[in-house]
């Protein structure tokens, strides 16, 4: 997401540049913004990936079903089919190894 401009039109590079160039002359502090981390186990990311592939799976056979007929033999109507056809019971079958007592 992009902020808002700040006067009436974007600035150009060189603007950009002596804006911040001055900013630092004048010792104004840099403020930097973080991504919020994924604090998750990889345990925890496997099983919430695997459960995420499984709910795809489902709204993937709820379309094949409400596909029409004439689109059955599709090329649509063949990715869905094996994707329907997929056994992801193996997936959800593994546990992930705990990792050096941070699990």
């Amino acid at each position: 997401m992009s902020r808002k401009s700040i006067g009436e039109r974007p600035m150009t590079d060189a603007e950009r540049q002596a804006r911040h160039r001055a900013a630092r002359a004048a010792g104004q502090p840099v403020i930097r913004t973080h991504r919020a981390a994924d604090h998750r186990s990889r345990a925890r990311r496997w099983m919430d990936g695997v459960a995420g592939l499984v709910e795809l799976q489902a709204e993937y056979a709820a379309w094949l079903d409400s596909l029409p007929d004439s689109l059955q033999d599709s090329a649509t109507g063949e990715a869905l089919r094996m994707i329907c056809e997929l056994d992801l019971s193996e997936l959800q079958a593994i546990v992930p190894p705990r990792g050096f007592g941070r699990d």
